[in-house]
């Protein structure tokens, strides 16, 4: 019996049929190969010719395919290649890190520690685990002191969520920290402690990051950001200066509150930046060990809100907006906004009423410049994967950097111009039939798949809906060959969205797979798109192929 299985699973694993490939894909294996096996110089000529990679070292990729079973006796397999990992649709070119990290779009978590639900989920310090090694930048923790007050517990406050100690949080994101990125690690405190507690944060957090940690020479003001490249594999601490801080009635010990007392708690907590100073009393002194920790001063925003965004040539420091404060704000003051991000850091974070770990339109804050834009990374949907693929940009770092009008000058910018023409062909795709069950999508019969593409960006670039190919009809292998051509204005800040869906007429479509492709590090040439799930974790085995191609619009004059 077991020589059977061992057989069924081979089977499984073969490719299409040559003679039913798209006419491009053949044309290409009978131009580089010879009987879909490509040597040395096949190799060299394709990469040349239809990818336009005249860098890249063929001998090198040949040694590397040895190690990936792509490599045969008669040469490399041409189509496995094309299917590959060697054949990433992205850049592996990494930007400019040396601008000030105000130049940068930070990949920032909110409320980090949670593990679900932002009122009765637990806190762990998986969640802290998993945002570091997607490449997460920024770590959002919400210090509160125990039932005692003897020690500081991580939790978000005012609710029914459970709580994980910080020197646990602060031990991973040690071990963790540059997991997947050298760059800079900024961690942002919630500050709900008293003096003494302070003075305890600031020991464990001297003791456990040592000299990874970035701290500022005493009683000096800042007055330039440091770049990310100046920053590598350090840790950077934000918070408001203790003497700017409230402490809060919940220094006592939490006790369990109602669902009611607790939401209407959560909520001022959230949408209005603990400004209720009834709830609030002004902290006696200040702590100058905890002081000396912070590296990026935020402040409160309190009153006007021009005040707030005022420029101190003498003073960068971190403003914090929830989202709908932001979309307030930016109806008036979006000029303003953008010219303080230029210099200053802007975080925003999610509205207080998404108790599901929804999250929000991230274009609200990139496109006027707010670098920390945070996101419940726990969720999932369609503003997640944005995220998800705004990162997915210079190599995964964390930081990428913002278009050149929103860091210098005069932000005032109208995308009136199209300045490329991305024409995206949608060839076919494998895989699904190793990561479903044979009867996920239909019972009877494979599945009947279509794929859908549209641009996410600034308002004149994204499309009004994602574009459609045909079904096509039971078939694990579909082939769609297919064109659809954008119009790119910003294409610093334009995402290819992907979607795969089973087309059933009697139920709500079957998802079959996402991606988003940042459009500025779209690689010209026939390219591999592996997919992803609902959640942002990347299958196996499913993945699309399809041709990208930029062009530039011809001048009416």
């Amino acid at each position: 019996m077991q020589p059977f299985e061992v057989f069924g699973c081979f089977l499984r694993h073969f490719r299409p049929k040559r003679d039913v490939l798209p006419d491009d894909i053949k044309q290409v294996i009978n131009n580089y190969s010879e009987n879909g096996k490509m040597n040395v110089r096949n190799l060299n000529d394709f990469l040349k010719e239809m990818q336009g990679q005249s860098d890249e070292d063929p001998h090198a990729i040949f040694e590397k395919a040895k190690h990936h079973n792509l490599l045969h006796h008669k040469g490399l397999d041409l189509l496995q290649f094309l299917f590959s990992d060697f054949n990433h649709p992205l850049s592996p070119i990494l930007d400019d890190m040396k601008s000030p990290i105000s130049h940068y779009y930070i990949y920032t978590s909110h409320n980090t520690y949670l593990t679900g639900n932002q009122f009765t989920s637990d806190s762990s310090v998986r969640p802290i685990i998993r945002a570091l090694q997607k490449g997460v930048r920024g770590i959002e923790l919400d210090l509160w002191p125990n039932s005692t007050n003897t020690d500081v517990n991580v939790c978000h406050g005012r609710t029914l969520t459970s709580s994980v100690k910080l020197r646990k949080c602060l031990n991973v994101i040690k071990e963790y920290a540059f997991y997947s990125s050298d760059y800079p690690v900024i961690i942002t405190f919630e500050d709900h402690l008293n003096r003494s507690l302070r003075a305890k944060v600031a020991i464990m957090v001297k003791n456990t990051f040592g000299d990874m940690l970035v701290q500022p020479k005493k009683d000096s003001k800042l007055t330039k950001l440091p770049s990310p490249a100046d920053l590598k594999r350090k840790i950077v601490i934000s918070t408001k200066p203790p003497n700017e801080s409230m402490e809060s009635e919940t220094n006592t010990p939490q006790k369990n509150v109602s669902f009611a007392t607790s939401f209407n708690c959560f909520q001022s907590k959230d949408d209005s930046d603990e400004n209720s100073k009834h709830e609030e009393i002004e902290m006696q002194g200040e702590v100058p060990e905890y002081r000396d920790l912070i590296a990026i001063h935020a402040v409160k925003h309190q009153g006007d809100l021009q005040d707030s965004l005022r420029v101190d040539p003498n003073n960068v420091r971190r403003l914090s907006l929830s989202e709908q404060e932001l979309v307030e704000a930016c109806k008036e003051h979006g000029h303003q906004i953008e010219r303080f991000t230029q210099n200053n850091i802007l975080r925003v974070y999610p509205k207080g009423t998404r108790l599901d770990s929804s999250n929000y339109n991230a274009y609200h804050g990139w496109k006027h410049g707010a670098q920390m834009v945070a996101f419940n990374m726990q969720g999932y949907g369609k503003n997640l994967w944005l995220m998800q693929g705004m990162f997915r940009a210079n190599k995964g770092c964390g930081y990428v950097k913002k278009p050149k009008f929103l860091c210098e000058g005069d932000p005032t910018f109208y995308p009136h111009e199209v300045k490329k023409i991305l024409k995206v062909k949608v060839y076919m795709g494998e895989g699904w039939h190793l990561e479903f069950h044979h009867a996920h999508f239909d019972y009877c019969s494979p599945p009947d798949f279509y794929a859908k593409v549209g641009i996410a960006g600034y308002e004149e670039d994204k499309t009004p809906r994602m574009y459609k190919t045909k079904s096509i009809e039971d078939d694990w292998w579909p082939i769609w060959d297919e064109v659809f051509e954008f119009p790119i204005r910003v294409p610093e800040l334009a995402l290819l969205r992907i979607e795969v869906k089973d087309n059933d007429t009697t139920k709500k479509h079957e998802f079959g797979g996402q991606t988003c492709l940042p459009v500025s590090e779209l690689r010209s040439g026939i390219r591999c798109v592996p997919l992803y799930n609902r959640k942002g974790e990347k299958y196996k085995f499913i993945k699309l192929l399809m041709h990208f191609e930029f062009t530039v619009p011809i001048s009416d004059t």
